[in-house]
């Protein structure tokens, strides 16, 4: 397999042993048609020179990577779903396919959805409808370009079996998946070391969280590494939590098997952007409390976390894993501020008026209501006074009006604008933002599913892929 000199395996959760991950074999499909390959993703790690028939041995019949794992590893863990405890979870139509480097030397999983049945299936088939694998490529695209810190699709294979399901038309096409991301170690892995009372399990865990993902722990001792560990990663759920505020995103599943140590999101089902600013706006049909509703992410994180510092109870004292975990909030609100001024396109100023600022942003989109879509708001504003007249010219001019809109457009005003050249791209010429709302989706799908017209997939991921170049938004926190 010709990959590049930038490819450098690394596998190492394998070295945890039997008792976090199971070996399986994939599932031998009767059909592999590549739908998607992240050309960009991939160079990063040096397998961008695969041909199609190399690609598709890698992701679509999971052939080893060289000197890579030899088998892949479905992952055993727990989880709370919608709060309720579920030990009979892990990966069920998953595995940990591989572990390499990136071109900034972090250690990436090359994860798979769909991918088959492992002993954690419990019953289900192990496999990912077509539309549920096309819907992930656009969230995680989508969420990069807003600045989230995510996992990324990597590989898109239809796999030519017809499958039934609940919630959408069966027969329906599969597809099997495969995602790049930081890590899959999830709150839920520690929660099933817990449950068996393996406070053994949970330091090895632990040590291999801190010397992979925060090497700057290191140095700390066994008693001090709990604690620290937990707050650098309350830290970094802070800041995904707000970026999903920001970006108007709503995740829809957030059980603690579906959140990281690393800070990042994954594993898309029901979500969702928001077409208008509702704090009560749910991206599950299911979810009929609104239990992980737009408004109630944040504390849905703060939950998990808790759970997660129960578990580090089995290994160290209670007291200084409270006070990591009651930092969340105001590290969420730090977060939030500067997530928004980020994703005006402005300078940050002192707490105070970034939050004013954020005040203000909301309470006019609350006002203005159901005219003003969420996304358009950062579009039309994006730079501050500088785009002013493009805004009061621009499609959305007569909603620009009123108390609310004076004091939003007052609290603007004290910024300047964050890498102004941004404004000449192309893209902010445009009339409309750049979106990824249901209805859009939907379309998408249809082409795809009625004619097998994959070109407005490919177009969507083009301008979504533009939109990114556009806001150029950074994050400090690596990401894949």
């Amino acid at each position: 397999m010709p990959v590049s000199s930038a490819y450098r395996p690394d596998p190492r959760f394998a070295a945890l042993g039997p008792e976090f991950a199971d070996p399986v074999r994939p599932a031998d499909f009767p059909q592999t048609t590549l739908r998607f390959r992240n050309d960009r993703a991939a160079a990063q790690v040096g397998l961008d020179g695969l041909s199609e028939e190399e690609w598709i041995a890698a992701f679509g019949r999971f052939e080893p990577l060289p000197d890579n794992q030899p088998q892949p590893l479905a992952m055993r863990y727990h989880g709370h779903q919608f709060r309720h405890y579920n030990p009979d979870l892990g990966d069920g139509r998953g595995f940990l396919f591989a572990q390499l480097r990136d071109h900034r030397g972090r250690l990436l999983d090359l994860g798979t959805k769909g991918s088959g049945e492992t002993p954690w299936s419990r019953g289900a088939d192990g496999r990912l409808t077509l539309k549920g694998g096309v819907r992930e490529v656009l969230a995680t695209g989508m969420l990069e370009a807003l600045g989230v810190p995510t996992s990324r699709s990597f590989s898109l294979i239809e796999t030519g079996e017809e499958l039934e399901r609940h919630d959408e038309p069966s027969p329906t096409r599969s597809a099997v998946l495969t995602r790049l991301s930081w890590s899959h170690v999830r709150f839920g892995t520690f929660q099933r070391h817990a449950y068996h009372d393996r406070a053994d399990l949970i330091a090895t865990l632990i040590d291999h969280v801190v010397e992979t993902y925060y090497p700057e722990l290191s140095g700390l001792d066994a008693a001090a590494r709990p604690a620290a560990l937990l707050e650098a990663v309350v830290r970094r759920a802070a800041r995904l939590t707000a970026r999903w505020i920001a970006a108007g995103f709503v995740h829809g599943v957030l059980n603690t098997d579906n959140m990281n140590v690393t800070g990042e999101s994954f594993d898309y089902g029901p979500y969702r952007f928001l077409p208008l600013y509702d704090p009560l706006f749910t991206a599950a049909y299911f979810d009929h409390a609104g239990l992980y509703a737009f408004g109630r992410q944040p504390e849905a994180v703060f939950w998990n976390l808790g759970q997660l510092a129960g578990c580090l109870t089995l290994v160290t004292e209670t007291d200084p894993l409270v006070e990591a975990l009651n930092g969340f909030g105001d590290l969420y609100q730090s977060e939030l501020r500067g997530a928004f001024v980020a994703r005006l396109g402005l300078v940050p100023r002192d707490p105070e008026e970034d939050s004013q600022l954020v005040t203000a942003a909301l309470a006019f989109m609350h006002q203005a209501g159901r005219p003003l879509r969420w996304e358009p708001l950062f579009f039309d504003w994006f730079g501050g006074a500088l785009s002013e007249r493009r805004a009061l010219d621009g499609p959305r001019r007569e909603l620009y009006v009123g108390e609310a809109f004076n004091a939003f457009r007052s609290a603007l005003s004290a910024y300047a604008p964050d890498r102004p050249e941004r404004l000449d791209h192309p893209r902010f010429g445009s009339a409309e933002p750049e979106e990824l709302l249901y209805d859009e989706i939907e379309q998408i799908w249809a082409a795809i599913a009625d004619r097998d017209d994959w070109a407005p997939f490919h177009a969507k991921l083009a301008r979504i892929d533009e939109a990114r170049e556009a806001w150029a938004l950074t994050d400090e926190t690596p990401r894949v």
